[in-house]
C-alpha cells in the first residue's frame, strides 16, 4: 500500500489536534510527496519532546506512518537546535508543533521488540 502524501498527512494530523482541543501549528513546510514530518510537543512546564520518523526497520507494508522519540523531556531550546541540525541534512522535512502540558501527540509509534 502506497504512503500517504506528507501534506495530507499534516493537514489531517493538524485538524486531529483541533478536534481533540489541542493547540498545533505548522512551523515548517516540507516536501508535499515524500518530506519527512517531526512533530515537536511542547509540554509548556519549560520542557518540550521530539518525535520523528521511525527507523526503516520498523516500517511495514500497512502505509501507516510510524514514528519515534527523538527527544523526550528537553528544553524547547535543545529541540530547536536539534531541528536546525535536521534542517541542514534534509530541507525538505515538516516540522509541526503542539502545545499540551499532558505530552499527547496522537502519533502512531514504532515499538522495539
Amino acid at each position: 500500500m502506497a504512503r500517504l502524501r506528507s501534506d495530507f498527512w499534516v493537514s489531517a494530523y493538524l485538524r486531529r489536534c483541533s478536534v481533540e482541543g489541542l493547540d498545533a501549528a505548522l512551523r515548517k513546510r516540507g516536501s508535499a510527496e515524500a518530506g519527512a514530518i517531526f512533530v515537536k510537543v511542547d509540554h509548556l512546564d519549560g520542557t518540550a519532546s521530539l518525535y520523528g520518523p521511525a527507523p526503516q526497520l520498523f516500517l511495514d507494508d500497512s502505509g501507516v506512518r510510524l514514528f519515534s522519540p527523538v527527544l523526550q523531556g528537553a528544553t524547547p531550546l535543545d529541540v530547536e537546535e536539534r531541528m536546525t541540525r535536521e534542517l541542514r541534512f534534509d530541507p525538505d522535512l515538516w516540522l509541526v508543533e503542539v502545545d499540551d502540558r499532558q505530552g499527547r501527540h496522537f502519533l502512531d509509534m514504532a515499538e522495539a521488540d
